[in-house]
């Protein structure tokens, strides 16, 4: 069975856990959408730093142009890191992938550390680093990735999120479900059924639901705490499977990489048992 959609926003999250980017076209490479979670904030001893202990680091806005990436936070001066800064090879981890990462100098950390209040570090992924997506659920797809949770890429539906917010006191945005694609011309939920997107030569393989954690319940922009949208969720989205509640689902690419998606692209979807 397969059915007609449209592609209707495109975000990519520069640094892991800080505010993404709207786009109104992204080019598809192995990891995901180019620069996309290509740096990530890490602690003294190499951890990962996110939304989910450290709420406001959605408050600092990165920017991409030709290949330098700037960060922003009201109060300070902007702070700009340029490819080749840094240099240092550092251990850092994320859940359970122990990974070599290219430090990226001691202004942005110094920055970022002002900035959040604590000494941190700023990491960028390595050519070699050598990090997949899980065989369990990508199997014979080798779907390489930087540093996002565990996927090249997130898919939701907006139908969906306007099912949600019809049980909400007051509706939530797309952006603090933080996805990479999103399509419309579907029924709520039918995500959940889809095996394949398929955008002109770029191919998706959608491979397991995304179990939430905190961070939908903090406003994207302020990350201040915002209405506990799981607890919703909860009453009619819970995987016992995998013990936690869903929306949107994870993908990995099995063609097409190389070429470039905009906003406003339609798609065919085919759909499982």
């Amino acid at each position: 069975m397969t059915a007609s959609a449209t592609v209707t926003r495109l975000f990519h999250y520069p640094v892991k856990s800080l505010r993404g980017i709207e786009l109104p076209a992204a080019r598809i490479e192995a990891t995901g959408i180019a620069f996309d979670r290509q740096w990530m904030v890490v602690d003294e001893a190499g951890r990962f730093l996110t939304q989910r202990t450290h709420p406001h680091m959605a408050r600092i806005v990165p920017r991409i142009a030709g290949g330098v990436l700037t960060l922003s936070l009201a109060g300070l001066p902007d702070l700009t890191v340029r490819p080749g800064e840094g240099g240092e090879i550092l251990e850092v981890t994320i859940w359970d992938d122990f990974c070599r990462a290219q430090s990226q100098g001691h202004s942005a950390d110094e920055w970022l550390s002002h900035a959040l209040g604590e000494p941190v570090r700023l990491a960028r992924v390595t050519q070699d680093m050598g990090r997949r997506a899980s065989y369990q659920y990508a199997q014979e797809v080798a779907a390489p990735i930087g540093f996002p949770d565990g996927f090249p890429l997130l898919v939701c539906n907006e139908a969906s999120l306007a099912d949600l917010n019809t049980r909400l006191p007051q509706p939530m945005p797309m952006e603090r479900f933080r996805p990479n694609l999103v399509i419309a011309g579907l029924a709520p939920w039918d995500e959940d059924r889809i095996e394949r997107i398929v955008c002109g030569p770029l191919a998706l393989k959608l491979v397991k639901p995304c179990t939430r954690c905190s961070i939908p319940t903090f406003d994207h922009l302020s990350g201040e705490p915002a209405f506990n949208v799981l607890r919703v969720l909860k009453t009619f989205r819970f995987d016992h499977a995998l013990h936690g509640v869903t929306f949107g689902e994870n993908a990995v690419i099995e063609g097409g990489v190389g070429t470039t998606l905009a906003a406003g692209t339609p798609c065919e979807v085919s759909f499982g048992p």
